[in-house]
C-alpha cells in the first residue's frame, strides 16, 4: 500500500501516456469490473459497494487516468483528456491540465482539503477506538447492512455498554444511532472537523480517497488508485472488526470485544494509519502548488 512516486517527468510522450492510460486502466479495473458484473446481476454487496456508493465517484471516474498537475501530454490532440473537464490543446498538440481555470471554480473547496489535510497530519495518532463505531451504528437500533449480527442484538448492545466510545471523526459518528450517540467522548459537528480528525482514524484514511477525488485532474492517477486501494484494505477492517458476520463472504473475523481482538485491530490500524501518511503529504503538497498560482 505504499503510495506511487511521481510516475513522470513533466512531459509525456504519445507513448508514455498512452501506456499510462492503459496501465491504469487495467488497475482500476481490478475493483470496477466485479462491482459492474455485480451490478449488472442486480447484486448487492454489503462491504465493497460501500466504496462506489458513499463515495461520489463512479467507476468511469476510477477507470480515467490524469497526468496530475504541471505534465504536458505531448503529440496529443485526439487523446481523451483533450475532451475532460479543466484540460486545454496547445497550438503544437500538447494536451494540459488548465490550473488556473480549475481554480477559478474550485479553490475554496481546494482550501477547505488542504486546511483538513493538514490539520489532520499535524496531529497525535490515537488508536483506542477499537473500531467501536460500526458497533454504535447499531445499537439499540436496526441494522445497516443485510448480515446477521455475530453476536446478536443482546451481544452487540452489550459490547458497545462495556466499551467508552471515542469516535473522532464525524462522518462515523453521524450514523451513529439515537441511543449510542450521548455516549461518545465527545459531540462532534461537521464545522469542527478539521478539530478532530486525527491520523490513526481509520476511516480518515478511508477518506483520503475521497479527497484525492474531488482534487480530480490535479491528481496522477497514480495515486488516486493509491489512495483508492488504501480505502479497500480500510474497509476490510472496518467490516472485519463490525458487529456484522462477514465469513459467508469470504472474510475473517477481528473480534474487537476481545482482547486479543483489540490486539489486532491497533496493530492493522497502525498499519493503515502508516500507509495513509505519504498519500497524505503527497496530496497536501499538490494543492500546496496548485494553491501559489
Amino acid at each position: 500500500m505504499s503510495p506511487s512516486e511521481p510516475s513522470s517527468p513533466a512531459r509525456y510522450s504519445r507513448g508514455a501516456w498512452q501506456r499510462a492510460v492503459d496501465k491504469h486502466l487495467l488497475r482500476a479495473q481490478r475493483y470496477t469490473r466485479p462491482h459492474r458484473e455485480r451490478r449488472t446481476r442486480g447484486e448487492h454487496h454489503p462491504v465493497w459497494d460501500f466504496l462506489f456508493d458513499y463515495y461520489p465517484v463512479r467507476a468511469s471516474q476510477l477507470e480515467r487516468w490524469h497526468p496530475g498537475l504541471g505534465a504536458l501530454l505531448a503529440d496529443a490532440p485526439d487523446a481523451p483528456h483533450s475532451s475532460y473537464p479543466h484540460y486545454v490543446t496547445a497550438g503544437d498538440g500538447t494536451v494540459r491540465f488548465d490550473a488556473d481555470g480549475f481554480l477559478a471554480k474550485r479553490r475554496d473547496d481546494m482550501e477547505r482539503i488542504l486546511h483538513l489535510l493538514e490539520a489532520t497530519a499535524g496531529r497525535q495518532a490515537h488508536f483506542d477506538c477499537f473500531g467501536m463505531h460500526e458497533w454504535a451504528m447499531v445499537y439499540r437500533g436496526e441494522p445497516r447492512h443485510d448480515l446477521p449480527l455475530r453476536l446478536g442484538r443482546d451481544g452487540t448492545n452489550r459490547v458497545v455498554e462495556s466499551h467508552q466510545l471515542k469516535c473522532s471523526h464525524f462522518d462515523a459518528y453521524r450514523f451513529f444511532t439515537p441511543a449510542a450517540a450521548p455516549l461518545n467522548l465527545t459531540v462532534l459537528h461537521r464545522a469542527s472537523q478539521a478539530e478532530h480528525d486525527q491520523p490513526g482514524c481509520l476511516h480518515v484514511a478511508m477518506d483520503l480517497y475521497k479527497w484525492a477525488a474531488k482534487m480530480g485532474p490535479v491528481v496522477p492517477g497514480e495515486l488516486l488508485l493509491d489512495a483508492f486501494e488504501l480505502a479497500v484494505e480500510a474497509r476490510r477492517l472496518d467490516m472485519e472488526a463490525s458487529p456484522y458476520d462477514c465469513r459467508g463472504l469470504g472474510f475473517e473475523v477481528v473480534p474487537v470485544e476481545t482482547p486479543d481482538g483489540k490486539a489486532t485491530y491497533v496493530a492493522r490500524q497502525r498499519e493503515l494509519a502508516a500507509a495513509a501518511e505519504p498519500i497524505r503529504a503527497r496530496l497536501v503538497e499538490l494543492l500546496t502548488d496548485l494553491l501559489k498560482r
